[in-house]
């Protein structure tokens, strides 16, 4: 294994850890389904208690938000600038359209540009309807380096 093999192994490790460690995460079960240098795929099944809008069945805007975080954390995390760390500055989320009742909502998150001191976002949630997003979200996170 070369060293970046290793250094990327490693980034992925601490990126699955990051999602494991925040309660909040393992609460809606969110899974980590792919990581790689700076991009990060996180699903969220569906669950009665997550639900918005009882009459509907919608999940909560909320529930979809914390995903969208969460998944922008882990992409910054796997980044291959040797960051250690991360917490979110701002996070604009804008929603498309309600997600299916029943569907699974998975979100994707790149993180296009590391500075000094702030990582940048970008992030889509899709439910089983591939083609139209359920929502999109640009963000900025501290950058925390390995020392």
């Amino acid at each position: 294994m070369t060293e970046t093999d290793t250094r990327s192994a490693d980034k992925a490790r601490i990126a699955r850890q990051f999602i494991e460690a925040i309660p909040f995460s393992q609460a809606l079960r969110m899974s980590l389904d792919e990581i790689g240098d700076g991009m990060a795929v996180i699903s969220m099944p569906y669950a009665d208690e997550l639900i918005g809008d009882p009459g509907t069945g919608v999940i909560h805007g909320g529930a979809v938000s914390a995903l969208m975080d969460t998944t922008g954390g882990a992409a910054v995390v796997s980044h291959p600038q040797a960051l250690a760390g991360t917490a979110t500055i701002d996070l604009r989320i804008d929603y498309m359209r309600p997600a299916t009742p029943g569907d699974t909502i998975t979100c994707k998150a790149v993180c296009y540009n590391v500075t000094r001191s702030v990582a940048f976002i970008r992030a889509a949630a899709f439910d089983g309807d591939a083609a139209r997003p359920v929502a999109s979200a640009t963000g900025a996170f501290t950058v925390e380096r390995a020392r």
